[in-house]
């Protein structure tokens, strides 16, 4: 029992000096700068000339291998050095030679009430303060406090073989839809009705996305091509010829777009669309080739369009940066296909998943990887915020996530094959899925 403490003047008793300090070890301060700590005591500022740099530096005796105490025959030399590392104490064993990485946490604090959560910035402004940036991050964090509850809005079977890849036009009017039968198609969401179907050539088409200002579509294939579908004129309006092998997967971002091919590269192009040149067609130059030495299955790009991951066939995660076209990371992830791969919206780390049926969490800046969960069967695409984590699954159901937790929170059924492609809104509140089943379907959430 230790008595006669002073209590420092902001805490009023006991139980408020342990809830405080409890408090404070816990906040998100101190869990953001955690690695800070961990590079200093067990890191790569232990030792070295990182050490010296931050003026973390101990006496010689006090690191592990500092004396090698068997070597000293001379007892009193031995016992004097023995007394010397007892009155210093020892460093730890040192663990790890690079920055650790920053821990994962949520980036808003969760208030549970007795109807429903609420969550709120850890440094709330005024409602006049709130900018229209802040309301959409806020309404993007309820849907995401809310994503276990969505619920089945409507389907429509349109194709006739397995969806690979969803677009949907700014107002959310038309839903454009790409599929190993080799068709693009446009679905109305308000009249419910199909409104046209496009084939480009008897091979899958593998992914597409709509150009902003909804008037062009580009849909990426197996024949090794490249189509630009324009909406207005109803007709296929250009082919990129780029690649040696089938084409797995396009992104777009400002006059640039990125293929990954199973030719083992992922190309980037300068595209300028024909409507912007006043000519029939667009003009393509291609800006760099991103090389690997097997095929690539997946690709996407950070939220600031700085950053490109690439998923190979054989379980390969690549990180580029895009800018120089230079590789920053490259790790074997997964024992098998990547089926899918995203930055979380900080940048700060990477979700991946696979035909080995793991989910695996990459720090960026660093590229090591942190964490790793299995699930019961592989998760063929994802929608995540960071922590949490919306998948469809192989069994046709869509998966929510705890990522901190490691563990699925709640199961939705939904396709009666695999979910093979998943779209959602920029506020999180809509989601539509594709699936083997040859349907769409659209989830709405409920508040």
């Amino acid at each position: 029992m230790v008595e006669h403490v002073e209590l420092p003047p902001w805490a009023s008793d006991p139980d408020d000096f342990l809830q405080k300090s409890q408090n404070a070890l816990e906040s998100q301060y101190v869990s953001e700068h955690l690695h800070e700590w961990i590079d200093l005591i067990f890191g790569y500022k232990q030792k070295g000339s990182e050490a010296i740099a931050a003026h973390n530096v101990f006496h010689p005796l006090t690191y592990e291998g500092g004396v090698d105490l068997n070597s000293i025959m001379d007892p009193n030399e031995k016992v004097a050095l023995l007394t010397q590392i007892l009155e210093f104490g020892q460093t730890p064993k040192q663990l790890f030679t690079t920055p650790h990485p920053q821990r994962i946490i949520p980036k808003f604090k969760s208030l549970r009430t007795s109807s429903h959560n609420v969550s709120i910035a850890e440094s709330p402004v005024s409602p006049s303060e709130e900018s229209f940036e802040d309301l959409t991050e806020e309404s993007i964090t309820l849907a995401w406090n809310n994503i276990a509850k969505l619920k089945l809005d409507e389907q429509h079977k349109i194709h006739k073989e397995e969806i690979t890849g969803i677009a949907v036009s700014c107002n959310g009017s038309s839903v454009f839809t790409t599929s190993q039968d080799s068709t693009l198609k446009m679905f109305s969401k308000e009249s419910k009705t199909l409104q046209r179907s496009v084939s480009f050539s008897n091979m899958a088409l593998s992914s597409c996305l709509i150009l902003p200002g909804d008037t062009t579509v580009i849909s990426s294939s197996w024949d090794n091509h490249i189509y630009f579908y324009s909406v207005a004129f109803g007709r296929r309006q250009d082919t990129l010829m780029g690649h040696d092998d089938a084409v797995s997967k396009i992104c777009w971002h400002d006059n640039r777009l990125y293929s990954a091919s199973w030719d083992s590269t992922v190309k980037v192009w300068h595209c300028v669309p024909a409507e912007v040149l006043g000519t029939k067609k667009h003009h393509f130059e291609l800006l760099a080739e991103l090389e690997h030495d097997v095929s690539v299955n997946t690709i996407n790009l950070n939220a600031a369009n700085a950053m490109l991951v690439s998923g190979t066939k054989e379980g390969t995660i690549s990180i580029w940066d895009v800018t120089t076209a230079t590789m920053l990371h490259q790790l074997s992830c997964h024992s098998g296909t990547v089926y899918a791969a995203a930055f979380s919206p900080d940048s700060r780390h990477l979700l991946s998943t696979g035909e080995d049926g793991c989910f695996k969490v990459i720090d960026v800046q660093t590229g090591m990887l942190i964490s790793s969960m299995a699930s019961e069967q592989p998760q063929r695409c994802f929608k995540w915020d960071g922590h949490s984590v919306l998948s469809g699954s192989q069994s046709g159901e869509l998966l929510v996530w705890d990522l901190l937790a490691g563990k699925v929170i709640e199961r939705i059924k939904g396709h009666t094959g695999a979910v093979t492609c998943m779209w959602m809104n920029e506020q999180c509140s809509s989601i539509i899925t594709g699936g083997e089943d040859k349907q769409i379907m659209f989830w709405k959430l409920q508040y």
